[in-house]
């Protein structure tokens, strides 16, 4: 038996590979079809490296080519991966802001939102324009600690663009995906999906001119931190720890993050929370119940600013709680915590726009199926 190569090619034409439109002779995926006697190689380029997928092409071609050609035909299939690059995403500036600061954290739990919101309220007592922008899609809080989780942005005109307008409070703007989900339902959000609603509260918004916006990250050192970074130049990144050993491990990861080579944004510094308790009734005692100055240690360790100390203060807790930041509370200890731990941030970033270039936006970009991050 002498198998005839255009049956085989008329045969292929049957078969259309899953999540394309075309047959695999129309769409290029067969490069080469080969016949010896009884025997047939086929040559097959995919554009998916999903085993599945490559198991189901080689699968239909034997039993098409037995089926419509010949039962008794050896048939051999040679599969290669081709995935094609996709095109570089390029992050821009959002004209308007000075300065974009990312804040934080490399574990859950150690205060990185109540850090923010109460950065973000000094610094407009001090008279910056500031925005606050929610990244942490699957835990959103700015919400409730501003007092506007029954708030909806609205649509607005600008330059006969429809842009979403921020919402407003203590003289910060800010969004959230927690404006747009009840609050009760969980963001069960693949990682594509959330980066897209991020980037749509960053470009799709009508920011307006501000000094400083701040970007509230998920803990860790994840998905959404590459995506925030592949869109945004980020001027610098404020880490946010406490002062236990778990706690600082993971921060260790954070700042290396930000610090590696790939990345390359400047670390502003690092800031310890929950770093002592002193009781109300024994106001000269210091308890430091997660460790001693841990965080001061670590930032001397990988020598980047120490920016300040946090206590434990049950009005920081509940300011949160009722949506009204406790560095807003006029003549308080914490106003003045705050108060001094945003100048340092403000000093820091002057010190990095003077010393340093423009940070770039990253580039992502993947081959052969691994991730790579460039500038």
């Amino acid at each position: 038996m002498k198998l005839d190569r255009k049956e085989i090619l008329k045969a292929l034409e049957t078969i259309t590979i899953a999540g394309e439109g075309k047959n695999m002779v129309e769409s290029g995926a067969v490069s080469n079809v080969i016949t010896f006697g009884d025997e047939v190689v086929v040559d097959l380029v995919l554009n998916t490296p999903a085993m599945h997928i490559k198991k189901r092409a080689e699968d239909d071609i034997k039993k098409t080519i037995h089926n419509l050609v010949a039962a008794e035909a050896k048939i051999k299939v040679n599969i290669k991966v081709e995935v094609p690059e996709k095109p570089e995403i390029k992050g821009k500036a959002i004209p308007g802001i000075k300065n974009i600061i990312a804040v934080a954290s490399g574990k859950g739990g150690v205060g990185k939102s109540t850090v923010t919101a109460n950065l973000a309220v000094s610094l407009a007592k001090m008279g910056f324009s500031v925005g606050v922008l929610d990244a942490d899609i699957y835990g959103p809080s700015m919400p409730i600690m501003f007092d506007v989780e029954n708030e909806k942005p609205i649509s607005i005109q600008v330059d006969g663009k429809s842009k979403m307008k921020p919402i407003e409070s203590y003289e910060v703007k800010m969004l959230s995906i927690g404006f747009f989900t009840s609050p009760n339902q969980a963001v069960i959000w693949r990682g594509p999906m959330a980066s897209k609603a991020l980037n749509q509260m960053i470009f799709d918004a009508d920011w307006g001119e501000l000094d400083f916006m701040l970007i509230d990250l998920p803990p860790g050192t994840g998905d959404i931190h590459l995506s925030i970074m592949q869109s945004l130049p980020v001027t610098g990144a404020v880490v946010v720890s406490t002062p236990q050993a778990v706690a600082l491990a993971d921060a260790k990861k954070g700042v290396s993050m930000f610090m590696s080579e790939a990345i390359n944004v400047p670390v502003l510094g690092i800031i310890e929370n929950m770093a002592y308790f002193t009781p109300e009734e024994l106001p000269n005692n210091k308890y430091y119940i997660f460790g001693q100055e841990g965080a001061k240690n670590l930032a001397e360790d990988l020598n980047v600013p120490f920016l300040g100390e946090v206590p434990i203060v049950q009005s920081i807790r509940e300011a949160g709680d009722y949506g009204r930041p406790a560095a807003l509370q006029t003549g308080s200890v914490i106003e003045t915590v705050f108060e001094n731990i945003t100048r340092k941030v403000v000093e820091e970033t002057v010190a990095r726009n003077e010393s340093l270039p423009a940070t770039e936006a990253i580039k992502i970009t993947t081959m052969a199926g691994c991730s790579a991050v460039k500038k």
